[in-house]
């Protein structure tokens, strides 16, 4: 018999399994990313709380006019930047960065590097 392979349930399994070490913190929070075939999004979490602090995404109207598709590269690095400049606005410079059980590479890459050039240490 022939499975077929469920990308999202193997994402979420990973993601699971990393959740259990990562842990954000009022002074550190989680810097989260989330991307879907159109959009990707990022937000900053405290965990004790369970609030969001800080959050972007390319459905922002501040993004929205700069971006002509939210599901590149260059949008994700858009993205980094701004969860940065907001980040920092509110006064956190220190994340924990998650992932989200996707691999650290391409749209996730490009977002984690233009936070980081932003300001952000994760």
């Amino acid at each position: 018999m022939i499975t077929k392979i469920d990308r999202n349930k193997a994402r979420k399994r990973r993601h699971l399994r990393v959740r259990k070490k990562l842990f954000g913190t009022p002074t550190r929070p989680r810097l989260n990313v989330f991307r879907s075939s159109k959009h990707i999004y990022a937000q900053l979490i405290d965990d004790t709380k369970g609030v969001t602090l800080v959050s972007a995404s390319t459905v922002d109207p501040e993004l929205k006019d700069k971006v002509e598709y939210g599901g590149n590269v260059e949008a994700a690095a858009k993205v980094g930047e701004l969860v940065a400049k907001r980040a920092l606005a509110k006064g956190y410079k220190q994340v924990v960065f998650d992932r989200g059980g996707y691999l650290y590479h391409g749209r996730v890459q490009a977002l984690a590097e233009a936070a980081r050039e932003a300001g952000l240490e994760f």
